[in-house]
């Protein structure tokens, strides 16, 4: 397995936020992790992120362990995007993309640099906005210019938390399309968060689903997306039926009362 995480746990003082966390996943996947709020979802990027580290438990990546790797050496297999970004500068789309070469940059910016990031711009349609400035664009074309900016790192494992909330669909559908071609083609493991579960059925692999911290279910997406995992874990009946592209649920009602609460 290319990522592996063991008996993850996390917590602030007496708040288990993460119990023993188990996952397997290999390259050339994309992986969604669903569940409510507050189940633990950007924690666990996080914590997979090396941005916090576990009270238990480690993560490989490609036999490695991330807590032991160096920042700059963890940046040329990993790349994060959070959900909300903000450049802190006055920088243009082309320098913050740019940014994303940081961990292969000696002396200046080479022209397989220039190479790079042209095509992402491309690929993304941001090529016309290279001299823009991040806050001269609306929110969804900026998460956009984040986004390229880990692709620039040619990360092995993308971790993305909620990549498509500010997105239009059209957007959205763009990015994830994105998303699976670059795990398609070059071999990408891609992980992310995503609220819309049918996006989430349609463009994963694998869904992992948390309920209060621990993997409540773990499958296909027509395995975790049954009836009463949703009423379980959400609190909601809902209608499950395939689709030409992957599952469509229908909220019915809410649960008066969950099974954690009887």
């Amino acid at each position: 397995m290319f990522l592996c995480i063991e008996g993850l746990s996390f917590g602030y003082r007496s708040n288990s936020i993460l119990r023993d966390i188990h996952m397997n996943m290999e390259k050339g996947q994309v992986v969604s992790i669903v569940g409510p709020n507050g189940a633990g979802k950007t924690t666990l990027l996080k914590s997979i992120a090396s941005i916090f580290p576990p009270k238990k438990g480690t993560v490989w990546l490609g036999g490695k362990d991330v807590y032991s790797l160096k920042p700059k050496d963890l940046a040329k297999i990993q790349a994060y995007v959070p959900q909300h970004t903000a450049s802190g500068f006055p920088l243009t789309v082309m320098e913050t993309v740019m940014l994303g070469r940081k961990p292969y940059i000696r002396w200046g910016v080479s022209s397989e640099d220039l190479r790079i990031v042209g095509t992402l711009l491309s690929d993304l349609h941001l090529d016309r906005y290279t001299t823009r400035y991040l806050d001269e664009l609306s929110g969804g074309e900026r998460q956009k210019v984040w986004i390229a900016r880990a692709l620039a790192q040619q990360p092995d494992l993308l971790l993305l938390d909620e990549p498509t909330s500010a997105l239009d669909i059209r957007h959205q559908l763009e990015v994830l399309e994105l998303v699976r071609k670059l795990s398609k083609h070059s071999g990408i493991l891609v992980i992310l968060i995503l609220h819309d579960l049918e996006l989430a059925a349609r463009y994963s692999d694998e869904i992992y689903m948390l309920r209060d911290g621990e993997v409540f279910a773990s499958g296909r997406p027509e395995e975790v997306f049954t009836c009463t995992n949703m009423e379980t874990v959400y609190g909601v009946k809902v209608e499950v039926a395939s689709a030409k592209y992957g599952l469509k649920m229908t909220a019915v009602e809410p649960v008066l009362t969950l099974p954690s609460e009887e």
